[in-house]
């Protein structure tokens, strides 16, 4: 188990961003940790980290308990959310500086360059560089001492279209074999990615699950549109319907319990029972509409 929470709380004050937490995230996966602002992503991700202690209960990360702090950093690499920076720097020179801290080879401070696409920009100052490619010195810095665990706020934040591929295809490379804990306001990111999300509202999950069973758990309304009314109650033959509305004339809403395309299944029960179909369109519930859903957003 690369990262596991225990019952984890962090009040501030009176305020409790956290508020008995608990999860674990095996080796290797890729999971995404999602909330609407406010919600504890980032208190919980310094908890891991060990720069913010807990209130109550316990956490380990590959192993160590959150008191092994010098255990943890070296074996975790972290990306805040507002990535501190010397902008003065050179971006070799900026990450010679972290090498000589985590003692790794120079040679590692070329590789790190080419996987995170820095070297047309290598060159140049930190301050020069657009947020993008700051972005980008910050995952080359948490990845410097090749950790076994990956803890990235926010890690796209500033991309434009093409940075955002490149770094989607450089996350889901490490994911193969190493831990990556994420958190993303960027739900299309977040399905090309991830293999699990873990979504946090109030400082409490609401929920904790892989990718694929969300899938599944979404509804899915088809609107169909036929040459004369149908009665709702044949329409309720069709398989996995959950609700039937007739909203106009001869147009139809037919919601279903699955994620699974059902126009197939409108268009072979008409052809069965000699209907003639004059549109059939689909709305899906997507990650971002369930994400909706359980913050109450």
């Amino acid at each position: 188990m690369s990262i596991s929470v225990e019952s984890i709380s962090k009040l501030y004050g009176e305020q409790k961003a956290l508020n008995s937490i608990s999860f674990n995230v095996d080796k290797p996966e890729i999971v995404g940790f999602l909330g609407p602002n406010g919600a504890g992503k980032s208190t919980m991700m310094k908890i891991l980290t060990t720069y913010v202690q807990p209130t109550q209960g316990t956490a380990k990360v590959n192993g160590h308990d959150l008191n092994e702090k010098q255990h943890i950093q070296k074996s975790v690499g972290y990306l805040p959310e507002h990535n501190p920076l010397y902008l003065e720097l050179y971006i070799k020179e900026y990450l010679s500086f972290n090498a000589n801290i985590y003692k790794v080879s120079k040679e590692r401070i070329n590789e790190v360059i080419e996987l995170t696409g820095l070297t047309p920009e290598v060159h140049k100052k930190i301050g020069q560089l657009s947020k993008g490619y700051r972005q980008r010195v910050g995952l080359a810095t948490a990845l410097l001492h090749d950790p076994d665990v990956l803890i990235l706020d926010e890690p796209t934040t500033g991309l434009d279209p093409n940075q955002l591929v490149d770094i989607r295809n450089l996350i889901k490379t490490i994911g193969k074999t190493k831990t990556v804990f994420l958190s993303t306001h960027i739900m299309q990111e977040v399905e090309a990615m991830c293999d699990r999300v873990v979504i946090i509202n109030k400082g409490e999950i609401v929920a904790d699950k892989k990718l694929s069973e969300l899938r599944d758990e979404q509804e899915q309304t088809v609107i169909v549109e036929f040459d004369y009314r149908v009665e709702d109650a044949f329409l309720k033959k069709l398989p996995k319907v959950k609700e039937v509305t007739n909203t106009y004339d001869f147009v139809y809403e037919i919601t279903f319990n699955s994620s699974e395309d059902m126009r197939s299944h409108v268009f072979d029960f008409a052809q069965e029972n000699q209907l003639k179909i004059l549109q059939l369109n689909q709305k899906n519930a997507s990650l971002e509409s369930l994400f909706r859903e359980l913050t109450g957003k």
